[in-house]
């Protein structure tokens, strides 16, 4: 690896970790500091969830997580939310699982994930997340 790319992965890890720490923390706002004003957000739209849809914006970024912990409550024991942290240069690649309870319901999920993360200047500039959403879907669902 050379300089330049130790570098920037130094600087992607950096911050990734602490965006896994604040998503911990649960500070919808702190979180989204992290964010670029633009962000490339890719999450499979679907209507049944009201927190799984397109973003752009970091004002974008604070509403999901605000929407997230409204509907979801963390499940006691939490599982592995995060199995494996890869970082290339100033990509960044999670694997883990994602588990909750929905709050309307009262159902309970659980899926594997993978994040894709791109830093760009110390900020999240790519945010791709590729879940089971028909799962999530289906706990959301009376």
């Amino acid at each position: 690896m050379d300089e330049k790319t130790g570098s920037a992965s130094e600087d992607t890890r950096s911050v990734v970790e602490e965006f896994l720490r604040r998503v911990g923390e649960g500070d919808a706002e702190r979180i989204a500091a992290l964010f670029a004003e633009e962000v490339d957000w890719m999450i499979a739209d679907n209507p049944v969830v009201p927190w799984i849809r397109p973003r752009q914006t970091r004002e974008d970024v604070a509403a999901h997580f605000t929407e997230l912990a409204a509907g979801v409550a963390a499940l006691a024991g939490g599982g592995r939310p995060v199995d494996v942290l890869v970082v290339d240069g100033t990509e960044a690649v999670i694997t883990g699982t994602l588990s909750g309870r929905v709050r309307a319901t009262g159902k309970e999920f659980s899926t594997p994930y993978a994040l894709r993360l791109s830093v760009q200047n110390g900020e999240l500039t790519r945010y791709y997340i590729f879940e089971d959403s028909l799962k999530i879907a289906a706990a959301c669902t009376a």
